[in-house]
């Protein structure tokens, strides 16, 4: 375990190390070594490097050169100190500082429910993307998603978000600029599908909700036991069922 301290929790992104967090980051650590066989080698940039550890494990395999790309400096002062093979550097998600045609994959990973001009962040990941090249991007889905939205608003509960994405929302959005997309549905393998069986009888609802109705510090006993369990290799992807899917995933191709 690094001797870097985690970043602080702040609602916009997952850190690995915290108890508390682990449903979540090994959530997300699936989704990335789901994709981590579909990315090509060369050029790869990521797009809201957050903590770090996703750049870290896609930069694992030698033929790729990862730059991690994130607002934040604070958030790139972290990934430098902790994870010193990513190289980092501060841009904007909807105008990227980066050369058209200039990258074999990008990844974009929980990202695009937070930005406001959604169809801008898509068109720079097309527009930097080397004939060739994959985009590999992946978003909670709107329809299974908690906290969800609010109907009086048609805006999310999460302040953090923006925008969150169904299905067929975000299969349009991606066509526009990128047609021919593959969508994945992350999925609760059978371990996972026991786990929320046992909160359910023990809490009266599934392990998301449980971890969301209090603040951890008053989780009910036994619960941070099922949280701690969890293990990134109780997810599972699947091209079937996409609409109860906890997260989506688009592979996608520029010709």
């Amino acid at each position: 375990m690094s001797t870097v301290p985690v970043l602080p929790l702040t609602g916009e992104r997952t850190v690995p190390d915290l108890p508390v967090e682990n449903y979540w980051f090994r959530r997300h650590e699936a989704a990335y070594r789901a994709v981590e066989p579909l990315l090509p080698v060369g050029r790869v940039l990521e797009i809201g490097v957050g903590e770090g550890y996703g750049a870290d494990l896609l930069g694992a395999a030698g033929a790729r050169r990862l730059t991690g790309l994130d607002y934040d400096a604070h958030t790139l002062a972290h990934v430098r100190r902790r994870y010193p093979a990513v190289a980092v550097a501060r841009g904007n998600a909807v105008a990227l500082p980066v050369r058209t045609g200039a990258v074999a994959a990008v990844v974009s990973m929980q990202l695009i429910e937070h930005l406001w001009d959604q169809p801008a962040h898509l068109s720079e990941c097309a527009r930097v993307l080397a004939p060739g090249g994959a985009l590999v991007l992946s978003t909670p889905n709107r329809l299974t998603f908690s906290p969800g939205y609010d109907p009086a608003t048609d805006r999310p509960r999460n302040i953090y978000h923006s925008r969150e994405l169904s299905p067929a929302e975000l299969a349009g959005l991606v066509a526009a600029v990128l047609p021919g997309a593959t969508m994945y549905g992350l999925h609760a393998g059978a371990r996972l599908a026991e786990v929320d069986a046992r909160c359910r009888r023990r809490y009266g609802t599934d392990l998301v909700e449980a971890q969301l109705a209090v603040p951890a510090a008053e989780w009910p006993a036994g619960l941070a036991e099922l949280v701690g369990s969890v293990t990134a290799a109780d997810f599972v992807l699947s091209t079937s069922d996409l609409d109860g899917a906890l997260d989506l995933i688009v592979v996608a191709a520029k010709s």
